[in-house]
């Protein structure tokens, strides 16, 4: 009964409503919704609304289960109290709900490239369109990133450019100074943990088989982190467990091509050692990749391919056919999470610019969404879910 519990202080606690039980919180982006079950006593009238609160104070009203609360701060944990509201006033509040974290969106970076400054996302979790992150300081042509919970970090995109840049992804903008890599270069690609990137290869007046690293979470120049086995540029990179970096293919000096596939050992320094063979030799292929398994999709051959191939990080191999893209496609903007893989193409057409498959099976893309106009031409991406850190 509500006399039991009784109501607020100055409020009629006779014919306020009972409590209400069952409080839950489901993590959201700076959000929590927070579901409950009313109570069965409503007091002296009817119920009108319910008021769901943390215990920082930050609170949402609404008519019924759940309430979402939002203006919370990602990563740190809240518990929960609902009240009932009725005509003679507020209930006593509910029990505590557990304690939950809000979490960050799951979101994917594209880089647009080609003599651009544009930058833009998309959430992973729910199909939609892309929206503006931000620019990078200065426009870039073939650029690489990487990019962990927290903060995304560029480096190089033309020959005479060893800028590093950084944003932070839950605010993006235009991206600020991180420091220097030790060589100039584009066309490198980037793997990461959480803690460490890695920049791989390039090209300047001619290929490079150079390897830097950073620490993500600080700024300061590249600290050279040893050679792949061959110098090559626009290969595969982005395909990382929490331990391994993979880089797949390219061009090699005086544009040939190949199909040699080098991993490292992130969290070390050293030369890479050879993996095994993409399909064919080939540049421009994109990759992504969950904690287990790296894919391998599109690139040019002798023209471009739809292609699609997969291959086991924890071990040594060939890669092997995992499906098709929906079309050819010779430069891609491609990003994951621990489930999917996104790709991004002007030559998808236009009512899906954004073509997934889940990572663990194999099978063909199908259409996720139509993007705006930003990042149809997108030549690099990265996400805060790939699998380097989780």
């Amino acid at each position: 009964m509500a006399r039991g519990r009784g109501g607020f202080i100055g409020q009629d606690g006779l014919n306020a409503p009972d409590s209400p039980t069952g409080v839950s919180g489901t993590a959201g982006d700076s959000s929590v919704s927070v579901a409950f079950t009313a109570p069965t006593d409503v007091g002296g009238s009817a119920i009108t609304g319910f008021r769901a609160q943390s215990n920082t104070g930050v609170g949402a009203s609404g008519t019924s289960s759940p309430i979402n609360v939002t203006g919370l701060s990602n990563g740190t944990t809240y518990t929960f109290n609902v009240w009932a509201i009725n005509a003679f006033g507020y209930s006593a509040p509910s029990d505590a709900s557990a304690g939950v974290a809000p979490v960050q969106a799951s979101r994917a970076m594209f880089f647009r490239g080609g003599g651009d400054s544009d930058i833009s996302t998309i959430n992973m979790s729910s199909a939609g369109s892309d929206t503006d992150f931000g620019d990078t300081p200065t426009n870039v042509n073939i650029p690489c990133a990487l990019c962990n919970a927290t903060r995304l970090v560029q480096g190089g995109g033309d020959s005479e450019i060893n800028d590093i840049n950084y944003w932070t992804v839950s605010s993006g903008g235009t991206g600020a100074d991180f420091g220097d890599s030790t060589t100039n270069g584009y066309g490198r690609a980037a793997v990461n943990t959480n803690t460490r990137g890695v920049f791989m290869g390039g090209y300047i007046s001619g290929v490079i088989n150079v390897m830097d690293y950073i620490t993500i979470a600080s700024t300061g120049n590249g600290t050279d982190f040893g050679d792949l086995t061959v110098g090559k540029y626009r290969g595969g990179g982005s395909i990382n467990s929490t331990t391994r970096g993979i880089h797949a293919a390219g061009y090699l000096q005086g544009f040939s091509m190949t199909n040699v596939i080098d991993y490292i050992t992130i969290a070390s320094t050293g030369n890479a050692t050879d993996f095994g063979d993409t399909l064919s030799a080939m540049r421009q292929v994109a990759g992504t990749s969950n904690s287990t398994r790296g894919l391998l999709a599109g690139g040019i051959i002798s023209g471009a391919t739809n292609e699609i191939s997969y291959i086991t990080i924890a071990s040594q191999g060939n890669a092997t056919d995992f499906g098709d893209l929906s079309n050819n496609a010779g430069e891609l903007g491609a990003a994951s999470n621990s489930t999917s893989s996104f790709f991004v193409s002007s030559s998808f057409n236009s009512s899906g610019r954004v073509q997934t498959v889940t990572i663990a099976s194999t099978g063909n893309t199908t259409t996720w969404a139509s993007l705006g106009a930003i990042s149809h031409n997108s030549q690099y991406g990265t996400s805060v879910a790939h699998g380097g850190i989780s």
